[in-house]
C-alpha cells in the first residue's frame, strides 16, 4: 500500500478549490469517443474514509474489459486532504487516488470513478478532475442523481433518460437491469456520453453497479480495515 502526503499548495480553502476547479474545467475534452466498449483494460478507482483517525484510502481495480477478470490491482492511503463540502469531494480524494492509479502496473486504461464528471454543479466532478490530471479517458456512474433532474428511464435494461441542468443534458439515467433503479452516468474527459453508457452496461452483467466500482469498492473497505487496526 503506498502512502500518501498531501501536496504542497494544495487548496486549503472552499475559494482556492473553486479557482482551480474553474482553471481545469477549460481543459476538459469532449469530444473524443473514448475507447470501444468492451476492449482493452477498465479500472475502477474508489475511495473510504475515516474521519476519525484522519485517514482516506483509495483503491484502483484494472479489469480485462471483455472477461471482466482482475488484472491488477493497488491502494493508497493517506490523510485527509479537504473538508466535507459538496461540489468539492474530488479535493479529499484526488492525492490518494492519484497515488493508487500510479501503483499500478500496468496501464489503467478507461478510469469510470464512483462519481460525477459533467453531472456536477461547476462540471467539473471527480472523473473531470482526474481526467484532466492524469490525461486518461474517465466517465462517472453515480448510485444518486445530486441535484439533477430526470425522467424515470423505460424499465427494460439499457434504457436511458437525460440527466438535466434546466435544459443542458448533463449526463443520463441508465437502468443496468429490468426495473431496478438507474445509475447515473457522465463523461468525465476524453469520452463519449454514448460510449460511456455502452461501457457502463458492459460492466454490470449481473449487478446494478458497474464491476469496476464493485471491485474497488471491496479492496478499498478492506484497505481501510488494515489501515486503521489498532488505530
Amino acid at each position: 500500500m503506498t502512502t500518501v502526503r498531501i501536496p504542497a499548495g494544495w487548496p486549503a480553502t472552499e475559494e482556492q478549490a473553486r479557482a482551480v476547479q474553474d482553471e481545469l474545467r477549460a481543459r476538459v475534452v469532449l469530444d473524443e469517443p473514448g475507447p470501444p466498449p468492451g476492449t482493452g483494460s477498465v479500472t475502477g478507482v474508489d475511495v473510504a474514509y475515516d474521519d476519525e483517525r484522519d485517514v482516506v484510502v483509495a483503491a484502483a481495480v484494472v479489469l480485462d474489459a471483455a472477461t471482466l477478470d482482475v488484472v491488477a490491482e493497488a491502494t493508497a492511503v493517506g490523510r485527509i486532504s479537504f473538508p466535507y463540502v459538496p461540489g468539492l469531494l474530488a479535493f479529499r480524494e484526488i492525492p490518494t487516488v492519484l497515488a493508487a492509479l500510479d501503483a499500478l502496473p500496468c496501464p489503467p486504461g478507461l478510469v469510470v470513478c464512483d462519481g460525477y464528471g459533467r453531472a456536477h454543479p461547476r462540471r467539473f466532478g471527480l472523473a473531470s478532475h482526474l481526467g484532466v490530471l492524469t490525461g486518461l479517458p474517465t466517465i462517472g456512474v453515480a448510485k444518486n442523481p445530486f441535484t439533477f433532474a430526470y425522467d424515470e428511464p423505460g424499465t427494460p435494461r439499457g434504457s436511458t433518460s437525460p440527466l438535466l441542468a434546466g435544459t443542458e443534458e448533463v449526463g443520463r439515467a441508465l437502468r443496468t437491469r429490468d426495473a431496478v433503479k438507474p445509475v447515473f452516468v457522465s463523461v468525465g474527459h476524453r469520452t463519449g456520453l454514448d460510449d460511456a453508457c455502452a461501457h457502463v452496461l458492459a460492466l454490470t452483467p449481473a449487478f446494478r453497479l458497474p464491476e469496476t466500482t464493485r471491485r474497488a469498492d471491496a479492496l478499498c473497505r478492506s484497505a481501510l480495515r488494515a489501515a486503521t487496526d489498532g488505530g
